[in-house]
């Protein structure tokens, strides 16, 4: 099985949410599921099938997050040697050069990525073009809409 990267942060995440499904949310199903079947004959009890597939989707989920945890490699940024390269976890500051809009994106494990608050996967077109840069070199992605021009303005290991 092949190991993914993971963040401090997002290695406690997804600890913390195991620990809630397992000792909160596990319980809370079976308790529904225990309450539609005294509701009686259940091949018609919508309560109770609603709380087997809540059931299903959560156990699927305790899985996945298990699996994830099992599987990563956590790389803690304080402990990289390259403090003047993209590495993994580093948070980065580019510019696009056409119109010289800014962004600030921090690389991130699969799991954790969310563009929406700046969290990009190592393995996206960008963080993949990202790695092993430094400051002032510019980075070119392929997008959907076209190839897409970028300045690392600064780059920042937290």
């Amino acid at each position: 099985m092949q190991r993914s990267l993971m963040t401090p942060e997002g290695h406690r995440r997804l600890t913390e949410e195991l620990q809630y499904s397992k000792s909160v949310l596990r319980p809370k199903v079976v308790q529904d599921i225990a309450e539609a079947r005294a509701h009686g004959d259940i091949s018609e009890n919508s309560e109770y099938e609603d709380a087997k597939e809540r059931q299903a989707l959560l156990e699927g989920r305790i899985r996945q997050v298990e699996t994830a945890i099992a599987t990563c490699e956590v790389i803690d940024i304080a402990l990289v040697p390259y403090k003047d390269l993209v590495v993994f976890g580093a948070t980065v500051w580019l510019q696009n050069t056409d119109t010289g809009e800014e962004f600030r994106y921090t690389i991130v494990g699969d799991l954790e990525s969310d563009v929406k608050s700046g969290k990009i996967s190592y393995t996206s077109p960008i963080g993949r073009a990202m790695i092993g840069k430094s400051s002032g070199d510019e980075v070119k992605v392929e997008t959907p809409s076209g190839r897409r021009e970028f300045e690392i303005i600064n780059i920042e290991y937290r």
